[in-house]
């Protein structure tokens, strides 16, 4: 993208509720890459809203030229679409990390903090808050921060579920999605930049034995796949 991302929101009169829909697209879409266009179902699900509301929201971006939607094909953002995304993800994270950061908030605190506050704070603000940042370019669970120029860094793609037995790796990647969650894996010591080892995989599905810190801790496969690695 050319394009600097504040002029994306120039472009046309933008609610919170355009914005929490197209960085819902585009989230959704980065989870599953391979995926192809994001379906309503999934909006809905995201969003915690009924299929209609969905359906009739994708027809109002479209309109606006936001996104590009085939019926029973799913929905993909434009690049005007994609560039708002984007802005508003950048407010999310940079929040998060000021949050942390200059504020004292736990990781597993600043989510909701993040999602009310990301439609309302200015361009000014989001410039000050990145300068003391010092331009981070990641969130406090290791999620990408896109930059000024609409860029994002690749992210990891191992997951902490898919090591092999006596394999060590960095904790790099945790989604943000579930306050519980991140509190439970804080209690087994897990954060970013925690060293874990794989001790064994148990068979039939079961959970993995994992050394950190010396000691031995237990975690089931569903919540070892949201835990992504560095070898």
């Amino acid at each position: 993208m050319n394009a600097t991302l504040p002029i994306a929101r120039e472009e046309a009169h933008i609610t919170p509720a355009i914005e929490d829909y197209l960085k819902a697209i585009y989230q959704l879409n980065q989870e599953e890459p391979g995926a192809g266009s994001v379906t309503g179902h999934r909006i809905a699900e995201r969003l915690g809203v009924a299929s209609p509301s969905v359906t009739n929201m994708i027809k109002r971006l479209s309109d606006l030229g936001l996104v590009q939607h085939e019926r029973y094909r799913g929905v993909e953002l434009s690049d005007a679409g994609e560039r708002i995304a984007l802005e508003v993800v950048r407010h999310h994270r940079l929040l998060e990390r000021y949050l942390v950061e200059a504020l004292g908030y736990g990781w597993d605190e600043v989510h909701d903090e993040a999602e009310r506050l990301e439609h309302h704070i200015s361009e000014a603000l989001e410039a000050r808050m990145a300068a003391v940042l010092g331009d981070p370019v990641l969130d406090p669970h290791g999620d990408p921060i896109p930059r000024l120029d609409g860029s994002v860094s690749t992210v990891l793609e191992q997951r902490l579920l898919d090591l092999t037995p006596g394999q060590t790796a960095i904790v790099g990647r945790v989604s943000d999605q579930d306050p519980e969650r991140l509190r439970y894996l804080q209690r087994l010591g897990i954060t970013l930049g925690t060293r874990v080892k794989l001790l064994e995989t148990l068979p039939f599905d079961g959970p993995l034995r994992l050394e950190i810190a010396g000691v031995e801790q237990v975690i089931g496969r569903s919540l070892a796949a949201t835990v992504q690695v560095a070898a």
